[in-house]
């Protein structure tokens, strides 16, 4: 269903907060009606990690006890156990036998005297040793937006695009998701609807080996939207947090689409990269050098005088600008923006990748002030060489209005990037770290607001 829009908000001067989705300083947004809330019952199967707690080592392994028990039940009692499986998971995935059987053959190598183990008991094991986690449960948010690999068919103005959202379930463990839709801009937005199953990627190299490829494969997702990553390096054992998608444009003319993003172990964070062509296949690797353990980084969208360029905020504070021959390997960097005023004296970063526009780089920008609120502006940098700061808005132009205060994490706006389309711009946003909602601003109001 095609959603339509619900008006505009325009300016504050005065003090006033207007009526509308959020609060807006004299730049005009439109806000569509569409939101993307959470959902528990869309589950990905995951494998469920067993093991004794220290000074209880009993010779065998967790797995292997367990093995050992599955292995004294007779076929009927089999057969009983996979029914109740079957009722567990068949209503949510597809090709459940073959999901539990590569389960158990992750497990395999661990296990005594596999060569005796029947087919029916390899897929119960494999079901004792999964589990259903409910990725989105808690909060659907912190969104990104690039255009979709594939254009074809669209009514004439439309633009097929994908999104990446951050899911929180069980344990504040943070996954990556996707949807899909169409924008016409000055008119529809569409959504598509969520795939009907959710997909963990087949994992090549699935060990954190100082920073090796890991290979993701999506064969077994009907749609970019089935498609879940949920941590599975040691590096990102507590989430994969706040994806930045950028199509980059290489200098001969092909497209990558990189997501910069923050692995978080429950200790320490770092930063890593997911690189694809289509959504059904990707490359994950860490990113090395002083600057990749820093949070937040958003990739150029091309190279800048020769080099890759990157937004980053390493001191938690300001943002800073780093220039590398190699886009796995960040050193140094430069301050280039500031907090100025009261809305970001705590702190400022990215709202995902520059967008580059005849007048240089528009980057959207978050800034923290006052009871801890996140609110969204925007800046202009120099388009050859963006050390140089341009303009900024001395303003926010989106901030919590005051019946989208309550959530997760109250009083936050928050987007980890936007598409512009010509000169419109449609931004989409996290509300209270709970949900997603989406508007649609002029890069020409824009500018025209700024400093």
């Amino acid at each position: 269903m095609a959603l339509k829009r619900t008006g505009s908000v325009t300016r504050i001067t005065d003090g006033k907060t207007m009526k509308g989705h959020s609060v807006v300083d004299r730049a005009k947004l439109d806000f569509y009606k569409q939101v993307l809330r959470p959902d528990p019952s869309r589950t990905v199967v995951r494998p469920f990690e067993l093991g004794y707690p220290a000074g209880f080592d009993t010779g065998a392994s967790r797995n292997q006890q367990i093995v050992d028990r599955i292995l004294t039940l007779d076929d009927a009692e089999l057969a009983r156990q996979f029914i109740g499986v079957s009722e567990s998971l068949d209503e949510h995935h597809r090709d459940v036998d073959a999901m539990l059987m590569r389960r158990f053959d992750q497990i395999a190598g661990g296990l005594s005297n596999v060569a005796a183990i029947k087919p029916d008991q390899r897929r119960l094991i494999g079901a004792y040793l999964s589990e259903e986690y409910a990725y989105e449960a808690a909060a659907l948010f912190n969104p990104s937006i690039v255009l979709h690999p594939d254009q074809s068919g669209l009514a004439a103005g439309a633009l097929r695009f994908v999104m990446s959202l951050r899911g929180i379930g069980e344990g504040h463990v943070s996954s990556v998701t996707f949807r899909t839709g169409t924008w016409t801009p000055g008119g529809d937005l569409l959504v598509d609807p969520a795939g009907e199953s959710s997909v963990a990627p087949i994992v090549d190299a699935p060990t954190d080996r100082g920073g090796a490829t890991v290979n993701l494969h999506c064969g077994g997702s009907k749609s970019i939207s089935e498609t879940v990553l949920y941590p599975l390096l040691p590096s990102q054992k507590q989430g994969i947090e706040d994806m930045r998608l950028v199509r980059f444009v290489e200098d001969d003319g092909s497209v990558v689409y990189h997501g910069t993003y923050t692995a978080f172990s429950g200790a320490a964070v770092r930063s890593e990269l997911l690189s694809g062509t289509d959504f059904r296949s990707f490359d994950m690797r860490a990113l090395t050098g002083s600057a990749a353990s820093g949070k937040g980084m958003a990739l150029f969208p091309r190279k800048v005088g020769g080099r890759y360029a990157m937004l980053g905020r390493q001191d938690n504070e300001n943002i800073w600008l780093h220039l590398s021959d190699d886009v796995l390997h960040w050193e140094g960097g430069e301050k280039i923006i500031r907090p100025r005023y009261p809305w970001e004296f705590v702190q400022m970063g990215n709202c995902g990748s520059p967008t580059e526009i005849d007048e240089g780089w528009l980057v959207m920008t978050h800034g923290v002030g006052t009871v801890r609120n996140y609110c969204i502006g925007a800046c202009l940098l120099d388009k050859d060489d963006p050390t140089k700061l341009l303009a900024r808005t001395p303003r926010p132009v989106l901030a919590p209005a005051p019946h989208e205060r309550d959530g997760y994490v109250p009083n936050v706006v928050y987007s980890c990037g936007a598409l512009v389309a010509g000169r419109t711009m449609l931004l989409p946003y996290a509300v209270a770290d709970s949900f997603t909602a989406f508007a649609t601003a002029s890069i020409d109001d824009l500018l025209s607001v700024m400093e």
